[in-house]
């Protein structure tokens, strides 16, 4: 517990590096006396951790104790975290089929009317269905995670599923829809004062105004997503910004330092 407490400051500190090792001794001790609660919340936040630190490798065999049953037993809900963390790796890293195969499992791990993690499993499905080319089967799953997200008051998933309604509203090349769902997203990620749901809030919202040949106002939403990766010192979000920013005709700002 005091492992654990140690890490759970170390994050709030943003210290990921230090919280890493201080998840993987809790880890550990867990791992000592069987402790099936602990080995499994120990596991999915070191594997959260290791995905802020860009190791994607480390961050999936971190799942392994509890993806990789032998003789413990662990609650569908613990498993159906995991294998949900599994997905979202796989679909950052562009593994689509492994992303796919995962989340069906997570899927099935969360059949309970109840489970908590409906709506995010909804939102990566969301996610694989944009990836495949299938703007259709990506808004219908948004629209179900939007719907489940409500219904568990999950404030954060509700968000996801709106951007991504956004985002199949602008390949749709309905603007006015697009700008309507990234504003309530907008909304709630402030609310929660998540820097980089915030930025891709706003980027969402200057594709929307320049699909509506707004080039003037999407250039402000993308100035503003700009400043925001900047303060949350988000390399890569600042670089798309400045493109974005560049491709409208305009200048990029110096970034800040």
């Amino acid at each position: 517990m005091e492992a654990n407490r140690r890490a759970e400051a170390q994050v709030r500190g943003g210290n990921f590096v230090g919280a890493a090792r201080d998840y993987s001794e809790a880890l550990r001790l867990a791992q000592s006396i069987e402790d099936i609660e602990g080995i499994a919340a120990n596991a999915i936040n070191l594997s959260i951790v290791y995905q802020r630190l860009g190791k994607h490798a480390e961050a999936r065999a971190s799942l392994a104790p509890v993806l990789d049953q032998g003789k413990l037993t662990f609650p569908q809900g613990r498993l159906a975290q995991a294998a949900l963390r599994r997905a979202i790796l796989d679909l950052e890293e562009g593994r689509y089929a492994s992303a796919t195969d995962w989340i069906e499992r997570a899927a099935s791990y969360c059949s309970a009317r109840d489970c908590a993690l409906s709506g995010a499993i909804h939102n990566v499905k969301a996610q694989l269905a944009l990836e495949a080319g299938n703007a259709d089967a990506a808004a219908a799953s948004a629209r179900a995670a939007l719907a489940a997200s409500r219904g568990s008051g999950e404030r954060a998933e509700a968000a996801n599923a709106l951007r991504l309604l956004g985002i199949t509203a602008v390949r749709a090349g309905d603007a006015v829809a697009a700008l309507a769902y990234f504003e309530q997203a907008l909304a709630i990620d402030r609310a929660l004062a998540v820097p980089r749901k915030i930025y891709l809030d706003l980027i969402g919202l200057g594709r929307a105004r320049a699909l509506r040949g707004e080039h003037s106002a999407a250039r402000t939403f993308y100035e503003r997503a700009l400043t925001v990766s900047e303060a949350d010192r988000d390399a890569q979000g600042a670089a798309e910004a400045r493109a974005l920013i560049e491709a409208l005709g305009g200048s990029a700002r110096v970034p800040l330092r």
